[in-house]
C-alpha cells in the first residue's frame, strides 16, 4: 500500500518565559531591555523528539500515551497548525483535522445556521451542505434541535454536530483527537462504522485515544509516546500491551520531566 503520510525525525520545542509579563508595557519594557543587552531566563521544553511515523492508504494508526506526552502536538504538526523545529512531514493527499471541534460556532445562531457555516469552514460547498444537512443532523441525533439556538445545546451535543460535519468532508486522511470519546456508545459505534467505510474507500486515519480497546479493534498499528519520544511503534496489540504494563509501574505517574532552564 502506498504511503500517504510520513513523519521523519520530527522535533518540536516550546519556550516558556521565566517571568510572566502581564501588560503591554511589561512586554515593551522587556523588549527594550533585551535590545540593551539584558539577559532573560526561559524554560525550554521539547514536546517531541526524534518522532517518526508512516501511514499507508486504508490504514488506521493510533497515538497513545499519558497526558502531556505529545500526541496532540504531533497531530497539530501533521495538520500544519504548527511547524516542527526539526525533521519533515510529508502528506500525499488531502487531509482533514478533526481537532478542537466547534471552533467557529456562534451560540446566537441556530444549529442549522451553524452547521452550514461550519461546513464551509471545513471545505464543503454551500450547495453540498444544504443537500447533506438532513443526514448530518440525523447522524448527530439533532434533528429536533435544528432550529434551536446553539447556546442552548450541551457541549457534548455541539461537539457531536461538529464531528458529524467533519466526517462529511471528502478527504484522504483524517486526524482525530479524542473525538470518538464524545457522546454515548451508540454515537461512538456510528463513528467507528463511518471510519470503517472510509478505510474501505482507501482513506487513512490517525486517531488519538486513551481507549486501548478501541485502538486494538480499529487500528492496525500504534505509536506510543512518552515524554515526547517514541516508546514503542508497531502492531497495535503489542504496543497497547506495552503501554498498559508501563502505566502500572509506580514511576509512570511522574513521566513528565521538568523542562531545562536556559538563558537568552
Amino acid at each position: 500500500m502506498a504511503e500517504v503520510l510520513a513523519v521523519r525525525d520530527v522535533w518540536k520545542r516550546f519556550r516558556i518565559p521565566h517571568e510572566r509579563r502581564k501588560t503591554v508595557l511589561d512586554h515593551i519594557a522587556g523588549a527594550a531591555s533585551s535590545i540593551g543587552g539584558a539577559r532573560y531566563n526561559y524554560e525550554e521544553f521539547w514536546a517531541l523528539r526524534e518522532v517518526s511515523l508512516v501511514v499507508r492508504s486504508r490504514e488506521s494508526v493510533g497515538l497513545i500515551g499519558p497526558n502531556g506526552s505529545g500526541k496532540s502536538t504531533l497531530l497539530k504538526l501533521i495538520a500544519h497548525v504548527m511547524k516542527p523545529d526539526r525533521g519533515e512531514i510529508m502528506v500525499n493527499g488531502s487531509l482533514v483535522p478533526v481537532l478542537e471541534l466547534g471552533i467557529g460556532f456562534n451560540g446566537d445562531l441556530t444549529v442549522r445556521e451553524n452547521a452550514l457555516i461550519y461546513g464551509v469552514i471545513m471545505g464543503i460547498s454551500r450547495a453540498q451542505m444544504r443537500d447533506r444537512l438532513p443526514l448530518i443532523l440525523q447522524f448527530a441525533g439533532l434533528e429536533r434541535f435544528q432550529d434551536a439556538l446553539l447556546r442552548n445545546l450541551s457541549s457534548g451535543m455541539q461537539v457531536r454536530l461538529a464531528f458529524s460535519i467533519a466526517v462529511e468532508t471528502d478527504a484522504d486522511i483524517f486526524l482525530v483527537d479524542e473525538a470518538l470519546s464524545v457522546g454515548d456508545e451508540e454515537f461512538k459505534a456510528k463513528c467507528l462504522d463511518r471510519f470503517r467505510e472510509f478505510k474501505n474507500q482507501g482513506k487513512s486515519i490517525v486517531v488519538v485515544s486513551h481507549d486501548m480497546e478501541l485502538i486494538n479493534t480499529f487500528c492496525e498499528s500504534a505509536l506510543y509516546l512518552q515524554n515526547g519520544t517514541e516508546s514503542g511503534y508497531g502492531p497495535s496489540e503489542e504496543i497497547t500491551r506495552m503501554y498498559v504494563e508501563a502505566s502500572q509501574r509506580p514511576e509512570h505517574s511522574n513521566l513528565l520531566k521538568p523542562p531545562t532552564t536556559n538563558s537568552l
